[in-house]
């Protein structure tokens, strides 16, 4: 079940975000209502995400790098994980949650369940799979070439405007895979981060 819809009009209502105790609450009475505690009615199945138009699909590498990358930070003691300031950015935008998610329903205060971080980046990853198969369009990708340009792409959305993505569409395939060191920046200061991030992607990139 994904809880979101739930949260966020209970938050909309009240004007406001919530305390934790307001989440533990709300996050029982859900258990409750859904079957996940005694007394409760059978749960729903989990809504899964309509296929990529593209076709193509993100593979499991891809998703063990991006999820590695991406962590699932920010982890409550109830399990439940609260939203983050981008810790490279000067103004601490975007706010991050989950794997990565981001968006304006991300703010500070913003609390996910386990199962709506998961259920997010498996809905965010239909729209960047189907954002970087139109870009490639008919251009020669393997499977890892394309994983590891989704990750690129999920991590600085410029598949389309940098020289990474031209040069794997025009069949340069070393010279891509170079250019994945180029984007190691954030707010101009080199990250050890999307260094290491970056050298992952290209390695993959390089995989048959």
């Amino acid at each position: 079940m994904n809880r979101k819809p739930i949260f966020d009009a209970v938050r909309k209502i009240l004007g406001r975000s919530f305390t934790q105790a307001e989440v533990n609450a709300l996050d029982k009475a859900i258990d409750q209502s859904t079957g996940a505690l005694p007394g409760g009615l059978a749960p729903e199945p989990t809504p899964t995400p309509a296929p990529a138009a593209s076709g193509r699909k993100l593979g499991a590498a891809g998703a063990k790098l991006i999820k590695k990358w991406e962590g699932c930070e920010k982890r409550l003691a109830n399990g439940t994980f609260a939203a983050y300031p981008d810790p490279g950015s000067a103004d601490g935008k975007p706010w991050t949650i989950g794997w990565g998610s981001t968006g304006a329903d991300v703010k500070k205060g913003t609390i996910w369940t386990q199962e709506q971080c998961d259920a997010r980046f498996d809905v965010d990853m239909v729209s960047y799979v189907d954002e970087v198969a139109a870009f490639l369009g008919t251009a020669a990708t393997t499977q890892n070439q394309f994983d590891a340009l989704v990750s690129f792409h999920y991590n600085t959305g410029a598949i389309r405007s940098s020289t990474l993505g031209k040069m794997h569409k025009a069949g340069k395939f070393a010279e891509a895979k170079a250019q994945f060191g180029q984007w190691i920046y954030n707010d101009g200061k080199p990250m050890n981060g999307l260094k290491n991030r970056r050298a992952e992607e290209a390695k993959l990139y390089g995989m048959p």
